[in-house]
């Protein structure tokens, strides 16, 4: 891998959407119709206003999805069904498109901004050891004890210290005011840390959490956190899909 201190600028930047179809809580969300346009698609459109993106595709195994992209002039590429994670998806893609910078952007996230982006991608272009990046936002307390509401804890430089399900950190002294964070699932890599991640072994957090970036923590790779104040709806059940029918409703009547 190479070393922090040799990592240049990054000059160019693929963004991937891994788009799996095979759903258990939500079967074939991605393809699923927000105010008359799939979730994909919703996804695509906002991702495409970042500039700092170089290239844009989507990734996936499924053959409905890929006559869908190319239907509709959006980049797309085949990958295998055995894939545990959007990671591993990416890693697959990362041998046929050269990059310095991946970007994974969740195909169910369709309140995903340009902004977004922004925040992940930035701290490549202003410091050369960054090798990977995330996002946190507020959280409100009666939501952190919520599984599928995944938690983050950071240093003081805004480095990921944990990954949780569990409500994060535990509120025993309860005179502090520190915030609960929720971890928004959009990752920056550098090429190098993604090499290192297929190299190395799954890990016992990672397992037991069923959290894949705890693989990089457990083995010393670190993420750095960025802070957004622009919460997002990942979509996993019908109750979210309504939420985020609403969103782009409320979006819609504004215009």
């Amino acid at each position: 891998m190479t070393a922090p201190h040799d990592m240049v600028s990054p000059k160019r930047i693929v963004g991937i959407i891994p788009a799996r179809l095979d759903s258990q809580r939500l079967p074939g969300k991605v393809l699923l119709p927000i105010c008359g346009r799939p979730m994909l698609h919703r996804v695509f459109e906002r991702v495409s206003a970042c500039p700092l993106l170089t290239e844009l595709c989507v990734a996936t195994d499924s053959e409905e999805v890929r006559r869908y992209c190319l239907q509709n002039q959006i980049p797309v590429r085949m990958t295998a069904a055995t894939h545990g994670s959007g990671t591993e998806r990416i890693v697959e893609v990362m041998q046929k498109m050269p990059a310095d910078v991946y970007v994974n952007i969740q195909g169910d996230e369709p309140m995903i901004q340009a902004s977004h982006l922004d925040l992940l991608i930035e701290p490549f272009c202003t410091r050369p050891g960054i090798q990977v990046t995330t996002l946190k936002t507020p959280l409100r307390e009666e939501e952190a004890a919520n599984p599928h509401v995944v938690k983050v804890v950071a240093n003081l430089r805004g480095e990921a210290l944990y990954f949780s399900r569990s409500p994060i950190p535990f509120r025993r002294n309860t005179s502090l005011p520190l915030p609960f964070y929720k971890h928004l699932g959009l990752y920056a890599y550098r090429r190098e840390a993604l090499e290192r991640y297929e190299a190395l072994p799954p890990t016992p957090l990672e397992q037991m959490e069923q959290l894949e970036q705890l693989r990089f923590l457990e083995h010393g790779v670190p993420i750095q956190v960025a802070e957004t104040a622009e919460d997002t709806i990942g979509v996993d059940t019908e109750e979210d899909l309504r939420a985020v029918t609403r969103y782009f409703e409320r979006l819609r009547a504004e215009v």
